[in-house]
């Protein structure tokens, strides 16, 4: 019995030690080997091509005329307005513009007063904000200030994330790891080599698998997310053996194995006695 017992010890702590996830798969960009490293403070270049606006996108589109911007200064709205969209705000997790702001439809128009439908599918913020002025420059003879943004990034992190969720970011530009932390960051059992970016394209949708653990991401031209992307991250094949997050769990749970066999082997030497 004292052989079975080890037997049963060493298959335990064989079992634990592979259930430990390394450093090496949960470090984020690290100098891979047999790529160029990257030294840290050096300068890495990168080119942003300008968004170009899509089915489903929401654009805030703020009009202002001489009298207003003379009556209320260079505000973007008077403060009773940005008191609303604070309450919107509350009521709708912080996806403001889904209110007040204009949705691309699927033909790639949106609808705005007076002017009726414009088509901005495939436009750049500056292109579609010229759009917009010459369309009202024809209905309205008063000098206009018009200011195009995006209404936000809005993205969905799925998966091994510890907070796996839609969001919306307020802001014009932002990076996969700002989003992963915005998802408070991914549980170290996900897959950080094998990332799957769901993006949205003009012409259709593609499939991109994205390695967070290697430098030269930070170059690639998936290093900023853009609206309605979908990141997914896929489990470790630990998980299939119930392995702990950490090094204190994966003890924790030999030691439940140790103690669990030994249990088993002293009630089989009871029962053949």
């Amino acid at each position: 019995m004292t052989k079975r017992l080890t037997i049963a010890v060493i298959t335990s702590l064989f079992l634990g030690l592979f259930s430990c996830v390394s450093n090496e798969k949960i470090i984020y960009l690290q100098n891979l080997e047999g790529n160029e490293p990257i030294e840290e403070g050096e300068l890495i270049e990168y080119e942003v091509p300008d968004y170009r606006l899509q089915y489903n996108d929401i654009i805030d589109v703020n009009v202002q005329t001489n009298q207003e911007i003379i009556e209320s200064g260079f505000n973007s709205r008077p403060p009773m307005v940005n008191n609303q969209m604070g309450n919107i705000a509350g009521q709708s997790g912080g996806d403001i513009y889904y209110m007040t702001g204009y949705t691309v439809n699927k033909d790639g128009f949106i609808r705005l007063p007076i002017v009726g439908d414009i088509q901005v599918k495939d436009l750049t913020l500056e292109e579609a904000r010229i759009k917009i002025e010459e369309e009202l420059r024809t209905y309205l003879k008063n000098e206009l200030y018009v200011k195009v943004k995006l209404g936000g990034i809005r993205y969905s992190a799925l998966g091994e994330f510890r907070r796996p969720s839609k969001y919306v970011v307020l802001q014009d530009r932002m990076t996969i790891f700002e989003a992963i932390a915005n998802a408070g960051d991914l549980s170290p059992i996900a897959k950080r080599d094998e990332i799957l970016l769901i993006r949205q394209y003009p012409d259709g949708t593609r499939l991109h698998r994205i390695n967070l653990v290697d430098r030269n991401l930070v170059s690639s031209p998936f290093y900023f997310i853009q609206p309605n992307d979908q990141l997914y991250a896929e489990p470790m094949k630990v998980r299939e053996i119930g392995a702990g997050e950490n090094a204190a769990q994966s003890i924790s749970l030999v030691i439940s194995s140790i103690t669990a066999a030994a249990l088993i082997i002293n009630l089989i030497i009871s029962i053949n006695r």
